[in-house]
């Protein structure tokens, strides 16, 4: 499984780390990672994702999973987020045309 936010796409990043003597050995920074159980409001289904916990926030402030993920580019969801896309937006215009 990849360290990898499955809404925004966040990585790992490469850095130092900087002794007191200014001795600079390689490390990696890791996302801060948690497994939620999101619920998609148009679905009426909960999802499993692996985001970060700054995307968790973000999808509290934006109003949930079904905001979120209609305004978000592809090329920073997962396929498991792409199917979910999805779903959402073949939802909302069945509503909307109905």
């Amino acid at each position: 499984m990849s360290r990898r936010c499955e809404l925004t796409g966040i990585g790992p990043m490469v850095g130092h780390n900087v002794s007191h003597s200014n001795i600079k050995t390689k490390r990696r920074f890791l996302p801060s990672l948690k497994t939620v159980k999101v619920t998609s409001d148009a679905l009426g289904q909960t999802f499993s994702l692996r985001i970060s916990n700054a995307a968790l926030r973000t999808l509290d402030y934006k109003g949930g999973l079904d905001a979120f993920i209609v305004k978000a580019r592809d090329e920073k969801l997962s396929a498991a987020a792409l199917r979910i896309k999805r779903q959402v937006k073949a939802k909302l215009a069945e509503q909307a045309a109905a």
